[in-house]
């Protein structure tokens, strides 16, 4: 293998000279190495869109979200999945005319617009792919497979979701991990450079057009009948769980962005809250306030108008549309003197795509730099055995394993 200097032209910027890995190919010609194609794997829930598959949907759910930090049986997941599934019948049929959530068509375009903002700058050596935690055909591994006949070796791992925590991007690198696990072959890994970009909550950007988004709002259709004073805003986060068998599940990330979009509009608008789209399951102390408490306390405080803004969700879902929904119902019953304004995610904003994409540019920068690895999965065993042999009789010698495995 030797390096050699390659001209790409591209249509914009004209002639670029750019130092790739070359491989002689058997006939003795220079080819270009699939060492410079990078996946990007962006990856969603997913949402079922008939209620038939809610069940199934639920139960895989439960088996990822619920074992990390609730006190259950495996053996509970079916029939527990199969009963929420019945409530949420109740509340799909009788109230949303079988609704069908747009969560993964909105997905689509958020990963288009983020592969074309891409493509602008890397043409087609960078292409992106969907994976989505629950839902086939997108589920991590069958995605993976694709990418892997397709000839790409890097791959950027990059969870669309706004608070980095186990709940979302960490149940998305577990089941990327156990996909890799099943799609190893032969001794050294197919997988040659992998990054991963773990979540935007204090992203300047993403803080900056939240902050606007809502400013935007108020002015065209609140300020004309309501103060400042009395314009409440509700910043809405992925609920999280205190205890999750110690795994950190994300109410720091959530925090920091809720107090950093906070600080941007406090000075105009006094009357801000944090509130919680918790899952109300039972045995589980959530976080505090959930949304519908916190707009009562607002509207105790003299809000007159209360605006729902999700900022822990970068597309729309159940939890933003349903959820939120139903609380504006229930307060309107409650207090049908307050105007109720719900606001949609960033989804597909062309600000919020263009800079997703900026967020990966220098994960792919550093992908296509990088030596290639060389990773002998099977080799993962017999160092772990070494170093347990090691450590019991000399102490942080290792013998010199692990050392020598990388290939140039």
């Amino acid at each position: 293998m030797r390096s050699g200097l390659t001209i790409h032209q591209s249509r914009s910027e004209g002639v670029k000279v750019v130092a790739t890995p070359e491989r002689l190919s058997a006939d003795g010609s220079l080819q270009n190495s699939s060492q410079d194609k990078v996946a990007v794997l962006l990856m969603g829930y997913g949402e079922v869109e008939s209620y038939e598959d809610f069940a199934n949907y639920n139960e895989q759910a439960l088996n990822l979200l619920t074992a990390k930090f609730a006190p259950v049986p495996t053996w509970v997941y079916p029939p527990l999945a199969k009963l929420l599934a019945v409530f949420d019948l109740h509340e799909w049929g009788h109230q949303h005319g079988q609704f069908i959530s747009p969560h993964n068509a909105i997905f689509e375009q958020q990963r288009a617009g983020i592969e074309q903002n891409l493509q602008a700058q890397w043409g087609d050596r960078v292409r992106v792919f969907k994976a989505f935690n629950f839902c086939a055909p997108f589920l991590p591994e069958q995605v993976l497979r694709q990418i892997k006949a397709e000839g790409f070796d890097k791959l950027l791992i990059y969870p669309l979701l706004v608070v980095d925590s186990i709940f979302t991007s960490g149940i998305a690198v577990e089941q990327v991990n156990q996909a890799l696990v099943n799609l190893a072959d032969g001794a050294e890994h197919w997988v040659k450079g992998q990054r991963y970009i773990p979540s935007f909550y204090n992203e300047p950007d993403y803080i900056d057009l939240l902050a606007r988004l809502v400013e935007a709002r108020i002015a065209s259709d609140l300020a004309v009948a309501h103060l400042p004073s009395q314009t409440g805003i509700v910043l809405m986060n992925h609920g999280c769980p205190h205890q999750a068998k110690g795994f950190t599940s994300g109410i720091t990330e959530s925090q920091v962005l809720y107090d950093l979009v906070r600080e941007r509009l406090i000075h105009r608008y006094p009357l801000v809250s944090v509130g919680w789209l918790n899952h109300q399951t039972p045995l589980i102390d959530w976080t505090q306030p959930n949304a519908e408490l916190a707009a009562r306390n607002l509207i105790e405080l003299g809000a007159t108008a209360i605006v729902f803004m999700p900022i822990g969700f970068a597309t729309e879902n159940h939890e933003t549309l349903l959820d939120v929904d139903h609380i504006i119902g229930d307060l309107r019953r409650r207090r049908p003197d307050v105007t109720y304004v719900r606001m949609a995610c960033v989804n597909d904003h062309p600000e919020f795509l263009r800079m997703a994409a900026a967020w990966a540019h220098p994960q792919i920068e550093a992908l296509l730099a990088e030596q290639a690895l060389g990773v002998n999965s099977s080799l993962a065993i017999e160092q772990a055995k070494a170093h347990s042999h090691a450590h019991s009789h000399s102490h942080g010698h290792d013998h010199g394993h692990g050392h020598g495995h990388h290939h140039h």
